[in-house]
């Protein structure tokens, strides 16, 4: 998935960030992190509302499916 690639990439960023000698790249590398964060946490959100979307749903007889028609 998408969201997980972004994931991973934010956590490398912080483990850097942590590392690096200047402030300021640091900082940069921080925000840059919190960014792909975000995208991960949206894209995830997308993905989740899709699968939920596409998911089947039960008739309002009770029935699922396409069978539900010999059940009228």
């Amino acid at each position: 998935m998408l969201s997980k690639e972004y994931h991973n990439t934010a956590q490398t960023l912080r483990c850097i960030a942590q590392n690096a000698a200047d402030q300021t790249i640091a900082d940069r590398l921080e925000a840059l992190a919190k960014d792909y964060q975000r995208r991960a946490e949206k894209i995830f959100r997308s993905d989740k509302a899709a699968l939920a979307r596409s998911a089947p749903r039960p008739e309002p007889n009770g029935y699922e499916g396409k069978s539900s028609a010999i059940y009228k």
